[in-house]
């Protein structure tokens, strides 16, 4: 697997549950690690063979100013969908962190793994496979 990762992308906006929360934007500091099973632009070296720092990282802007999510967790999620729906990312790990949330903490946040669900011909491939040895008498179990 080769991982693809933005460290430390720092931006700001309206997310919490807290009343001092919901009317001024508060940063946010974002990790995010995108695994790609040998990412084809070790050979072609071409950008189109893999993800895109830079559009990664307008896609999280874009992201930070059009939710309307309240909690960590649930923003982290719609990152780690966007880099496996968007970017073609077979894994990923996101972590989202408040810092200086509390006077007396340096930061809190979540942090996330998600794994790209198999692509569909995969699964009936294997479906199809087991319907075959169903019909064919070869259940488990029975001899």
């Amino acid at each position: 697997m080769d991982l693809i990762f933005i460290e430390g992308f720092v931006g700001e906006t309206v997310i919490g549950i807290h009343e001092s929360e919901l009317h001024r934007p508060q940063p946010l500091v974002i990790d995010v690690h995108a695994g790609l099973p040998h990412a084809r632009a070790c050979n072609t070296d071409r950008i189109a063979d893999t993800i895109d720092y830079g559009v990664v990282t307008e896609r999280l802007r874009r992201l930070l100013v059009e939710h309307r999510l309240t909690l960590l967790e649930a923003f982290a999620e719609k990152i780690a969908e966007i880099l496996i729906d968007e970017f073609g990312a077979r894994w990923v790990r996101v972590k989202v962190v408040k810092p200086r949330k509390f006077a007396d903490v340096s930061a809190v946040g979540v942090q996330i793994e998600r794994i790209a669900p198999e692509p569909e011909s995969r699964r009936s491939g294997h479906s199809a496979a087991v319907v075959q040895l169903l019909a064919s008498g070869m259940l488990p179990g029975k001899r």
